[in-house]
């Protein structure tokens, strides 16, 4: 069935059909309804392919992630793709595995297949193929990192106020020395963490603190553990995955969480109020932060948005992992 049958089936000419449902120009409300009418009976469907050649746009979005299997970036793809789904678009989704000549490989083989778009969560902000993509005026959208970039829009939480917060709330609770144990520096989050957690350290004339530099990963956490010398009030994880290693790895060595040390972390990932102890943490909202980027990339896609910033608030949750101190 093709739209030569609607056009014919109703008494209209092709044109006709093709401006009722693409909405390019007027026709009157007798001809809108008798077209309809007839796209319903011979159950007509107008072919993404043929649109595509029409329009020169493929309704096909790239979505490059550095782990798939965390469950941060697995929720942001989801928020994403309920609102690009229901306007027809398809995403095609890559994994770098956190290496940036991979990462490099499949922008590039994600350009070739043809994309309208290209949403990411970059490992490298200096790749220059991104700014490639956008000289080839292929909207760019970048999550959990700020690029402010001519034709690109990024979207990320609030990471240093949401460690400014936890620090806060440790503080008053009677914790005076730290360990805080990050994920790789090279992401923004960890930069703005990391950056929250010194500036903080320093505003309360904390001298007893250290950092650590890891991965956002469990196994990072235990090994980080093991690196801890010195038991502190309170280990300031980079995200939940580094806290659920570090407290496995900390119960094996025989500490109680909270009693002898409380543990935190950033993210709030479904199992965080699942572990025992459940874990104290900042939440984002991954997959409202991926359903506002598939919002603000379908603007961008219709020309109404080159660059915008958003951050997005986050929220403490305290809960068994932590506890005051005397």
């Amino acid at each position: 069935m093709n739209i030569k049958d609607v056009a014919k089936n109703c008494g209209v000419s092709i044109a006709t059909v093709s401006r009722v449902l693409n909405g390019t120009s007027y026709v009157s409300p007798e001809l809108v309804e008798r077209v309809l009418n007839s796209v319903e009976k011979l159950g007509y469907k107008p072919s993404k392919i043929a649109q595509s050649l029409r329009k020169g746009e493929t309704y096909n979005i790239g979505f490059l992630v550095p782990d798939i299997s965390n469950m941060f970036f697995s929720s942001i793809i989801k928020g994403a793709n309920s609102v690009l789904e229901n306007e027809g678009y398809i995403i095609f989704l890559c994994n770098s595995y956190g290496d940036r000549k991979k990462e490099v490989k499949l922008l590039e083989k994600l350009f070739i297949s043809g994309i309208d778009g290209l949403i990411v969560v970059p490992i490298d902000i200096h790749n220059n193929f991104i700014d490639f993509m956008t000289y080839k005026k292929i909207k760019v959208l970048v999550i959990d990192e700020i690029i402010n970039k001519k034709n690109i829009s990024s979207i990320a939480s609030d990471n240093y106020n949401g460690m400014i917060e936890l620090i806060d709330y440790l503080y008053v609770n009677g914790h005076s020395s730290f360990i805080f144990l990050s994920g790789n520096p090279s992401t923004f989050s960890a930069r703005k963490r990391t950056k929250a957690f010194e500036d903080k350290m320093r505003d309360l004339k904390i001298n007893d603190f250290k950092i650590i530099l890891g991965e956002y990963t469990y196994e990072s956490g235990v090994k980080m553990a093991k690196k801890i010398e010195k038991i502190p009030d309170a280990i300031v994880c980079g995200n939940d995955m580094i806290a659920f290693g570090v407290i496995n790895q900390l119960k094996r060595n025989g500490f109680r969480i909270p009693e002898d040390v409380s543990v935190t972390g950033f993210d709030d990932v479904i199992f965080s109020s699942m572990v025992r102890p459940s874990l104290t943490t900042v939440k984002q909202d991954p997959y409202e932060m991926g359903r506002a980027g598939g919002q603000l990339m379908l603007k961008m896609l219709k020309g109404k948005e080159k660059n915008e910033i958003r951050l997005l608030k986050t929220k403490l949750e305290i809960r068994e992992s932590t506890c005051g101190r005397k």
